[in-house]
């Protein structure tokens, strides 16, 4: 399995546009292949944008290169491509997790190349009537897959060429309509050799072998066009005769590659640079009890006394990164509802080291970054439904709220923005010290721990079982997410300049009243900033936030369950089928503005319009993938209701596509009338395409997938959690063996610590010993089973199968790796 975090970070030095101002609006793509999944805000009058967005996405399908595109936004016309960034899946690794400059490249029809295509190749030998021999070739052209769809279709087809010094003969398909995944199987033949006498000693004459080793046989993908500029290049394939001399018949698959046309292009200096951090991890995942031992190891860390002598607390230790070890962490605590009581243990290890209340939780601890972790997984919709309306409304209305009298603008009046800013800031503060109810349960039991472990720990303070929560919930919370509301999906991009500042002051006055400090207006190093704090130094702002602070950290403090409203999980543009309501009307496809909470699924034609239609959660039986033979569309799916009716919808990609299928089974999941079969294509024309039935009330054909649980606890995958977690003991297995080494020496040397050893928390080193025994012995047994793994694929494996074309390069790299450590061959 695949999954992948882009960072799209800035681009530098565009091309200047040919006008006046010479300066661009200019927005980035990331793109499977030429399929966009992502796109960034629009940096407006700038040949240097910055973007500093982060995308996550699991990769749902195979793919060759990782596309990022900057594009300069035209009112009027179509925007125009400035350049392109490519990486080929084989060299991800090489640039992963760390900032990279590259040079932005020229885009033209004749490079934007992606697919495979399905050749068979036949060299006979035929005797004519005169007893003269000749040589023909066989062409047959059977499929292709995954051709690129330009300007919103894809209607291919292929011309076959022979080539030589002196002759060159094409013959062509037919047109596949409305598909990028056309099936052809036509044959096409050529008279390779002019005719000679029958020679038993050999197929060809001397001059005829010359002749058929300088030969190609060409096949090019074109898109049938009606646009005045003609059908367009998808992709070609040249394969040399000759290799048809050691067998006269050959079938393989083959990826496309782009055209080479001999055109001199301009210097990539010219077009910029792009710098991207791109993080990529590629995993393959076994069974569950192949993790058993590990996993088994992991799950026991709450209960280890000290906490620090835990695989848990050890990965954290070796990791170059907290943050590394607590997504997978939290994720598998999770699954197994060991969370609390894991972060509960480290949590009060942490505390029992910290010597100054001030600064408690302050630092990027594995506490910290596993309760960050915990709330951006269990309160997202929290968040969804405590600030999404009111940022909404800061990023639509636009009042200006700029309080630095350096930064006002000409017309704008400082004690307006003054009462714009403090109205904002007065409405988010009290939407979230009421909200206290809404905070899912799991964040609500690790503040009572939290809040226990200070208060005993620092028992003169009084303002320490406070202070331990509110750095989470309110520093680590709401204000980094009023700050940037697009990394905790409350808006789609990054807001622009103006809101971005309104934002950025709001966020640090809410920051301020949540940290419950001594001197509040100590805490600005801007004297607007502190002017602008003395509205909020009244009592009633601190009591509001310790009475909200006393519920959520609350044991047992009320049922999640009676909480009645709905909270919006997704929205977006999709393209639907119409559902035939009436018996008689097209069934067209319309762009509709579709929207999910947790009580229902509709559409309407423009976000803010009534609804057009509305679907109850509770009828909503089964959500699926419907195969693209049905409408010639891809990335389509399924929502079932009650009496077979079926809304066929259309996502934008297929990263999309996933996410909806995801979110509308995991709401869904505990309906009772679910359904266990489904039919994968449309019923059209009197019969189900995929089983042929005729009746269109025939139960499916196909179980249904499992799909995701409604609980967060299930909604995990546990074993790939564990795999993750396998990957980075492997990969800082030196660490471990090192710190195997520093609990030797303090278990027979008690006097000053090495320096190498300074870095690692050991308590109790021959706990900490015995753990990380265990650890590197499942670590090595899983690298065993992923080594015979390997192997095993390795023999499998044939090189021009549909899985592995010829001209897969990270098959190519693979095979040269595994032929250093074996004597099979391809």
């Amino acid at each position: 399995m695949l999954y992948k975090l882009e960072e799209t970070g800035e681009a530098k030095n565009l091309p200047t546009y040919p006008g006046p101002n010479k300066m661009r609006d200019c927005y980035c793509t990331v793109n499977l292949d030429q399929e966009e999944v992502f796109r960034t805000k629009i940096v407006e009058k700038s040949l240097c944008p910055f973007y500093g967005e982060d995308f996550y996405c699991e990769i749902p399908r195979t793919f060759r290169h990782l596309s990022f595109y900057i594009f300069d936004r035209d009112v009027f016309r179509r925007d125009s491509i400035i350049g392109k960034v490519a990486i080929q899946k084989e060299d991800l690794q090489k640039y992963h997790n760390r900032d990279t400059w590259f040079q932005l490249q020229h885009v033209d029809a004749d490079s934007e190349v992606q697919g495979k295509v399905h050749l068979e190749l036949r060299l006979s030998e035929v005797i004519t009537d005169t007893g003269v021999v000749c040589h023909k070739l066989a062409t047959r052209v059977l499929e292709c897959q995954g051709l690129p769809i330009v300007n919103g279709q894809c209607d291919p087809y292929a011309t076959v060429t022979l080539a030589g010094p002196s002759r060159s003969e094409a013959k062509k398909t037919k047109v596949k309509k409305k598909t990028n995944n056309p099936h052809f199987d036509e044959v096409f033949y050529f008279e390779v050799t002019r005719p000679s006498s029958y020679n038993k000693k050999s197929h060809f004459d001397i001059e005829d072998v010359d002749e058929v080793d300088k030969m190609e046989i060409r096949v090019d993908l074109w898109n049938a066009s009606n646009l005045k500029f003609g059908d367009e290049f998808l992709g070609e394939l040249r394969l040399p005769l000759k290799f048809l001399r050691q067998s006269s018949s050959y079938e393989a698959w083959y990826f496309l590659q782009p055209r080479d046309n001999g055109n001199k292009s301009l210097k990539p200096d010219d077009l910029g640079s792009l710098r991207l951090n791109v993080v990529y991890t590629e995993d393959h995942v076994f069974s569950s009890d192949y993790y058993s031992p590990l996993r088994d190891v992991l799950l026991k860390s709450a209960d280890v006394e000290p906490v620090s002598a835990s695989a848990a607390h050890i990965l954290g230790e070796v990791c170059r990164e907290k943050q590394e070890a607590a997504i997978p962490l939290v994720r598998l605590f999770l699954h197994y509802g060991r969370i609390v009581p894991f972060i509960s243990a480290i949590a009060n290890a942490e505390v029992k080291r910290t010597q100054d209340p001030n600064t408690i939780f302050r630092g990027n601890s594995l506490t910290s970054k596993c309760i960050d972790e915990t709330m951006k997984l269990a309160g997202m919709h929290y968040l969804q439904v405590t600030l999404k309306p009111i940022i909404d409304e800061i990023c639509q209305v636009h009042k200006p709220c700029e309080i630095d009298p350096v930064k006002l603008k000409d017309g704008e009046n400082l004690e307006n923005n003054r009462e714009n800013l403090r109205q904002y800031v007065d409405r988010i503060f009290t939407v979230i010290t009421k909200s206290g109810v809404s905070c899912p349960t799991v964040m609500c039991d690790i503040f009572f721990s939290l809040r226990e472990s200070a208060a005993k720990r620092f028992q003169g303070d009084l303002d320490v079982r406070y202070t331990a929560v509110s750095s989470f919930i309110f520093l680590r919370f709401f204000a980094p997410a009023i700050l940037s509301p697009n990394l905790f999906q409350l808006t789609p991009h990054h807001p622009d300049p103006q809101t971005s500042r309104t934002l950025t002051l709001i966020s640090k006055t809410i920051q301020t009243l949540g940290s419950l400090s001594k001197s509040k207006s100590a805490n600005f190093k801007e004297s607007y900033m502190a002017t602008f704090y003395d509205y909020f130094n009244e009592q009633k702002y601190a009591d509001a936030v310790k009475n909200f602070l006393d519920l959520i950290s609350s044991s047992g403090r009320r049922d999640h369950k009676s909480i009645e409203q709905p909270i919006l999980l997704k929205e977006g543009f999709m393209i639907k089928r119409a559902q035939g309501r009436k018996r008689f009307g097209m069934k067209n496809f319309k762009k509709r503005w579709f929207r999910l909470t947790n009580h229902e699924f509709t559409y309407q034609k423009s976000k803010g319009d009534h609804p057009l239609c509305s679907i109850p959660i509770e009828n909503i039986l089964a959500v699926e993938r419907l195969e693209e033979e049905s409408f010639k569309m891809k990335n389509m799916f399924q929502v079932i209701q009650p009496e077979r009716r079926v809304l066929y919808i259309q996502a934008n990609n297929c990263v999309e596509a996933k996410d909806w299928i995801d979110i509308l089974t995991k709401v869904s999941q505990c309906n009772k009338k679910r359904l266990t079969v489904y039919h994968p294509s449309a019923y059209l024309n009197g019969h189900w395409l995929c089983c042929k039935a005729t009746a269109d009330n025939t139960p499916g054909c196909t179980p249904c997938t499992g799909g995701l649980p409604a609980n967060i606890q299930l909604d995990i995958d546990g074993d790939r959690e564990t795999e993750r977690i396998y990957s980075l003991f492997n990969l800082y297995m030196p660490k471990l063996e090192k710190m195997q080494e520093a609990c030797g020496s303090k278990s027979v040397y008690d006097g000053p610590e090495e320096e190498e050893y300074s870095t690692f928390i050991i308590d109790d080193p021959k706990e900490t010993y015995k753990t990380l025994k265990l650890i590197i012995e499942g670590v090595g047994n899983l690298e065993q089973e992923h080594a015979q793994y390997k192997r095993d694929k390795f023999k499998k494996t044939k090189y021009g199968s549909q899985e592995h074309p010829i001209g897969d390069k990270s098959f190519q790299t693979y095979i040269r790796q595994q032929s250093e450590i074996s004597a099979h061959s391809i």
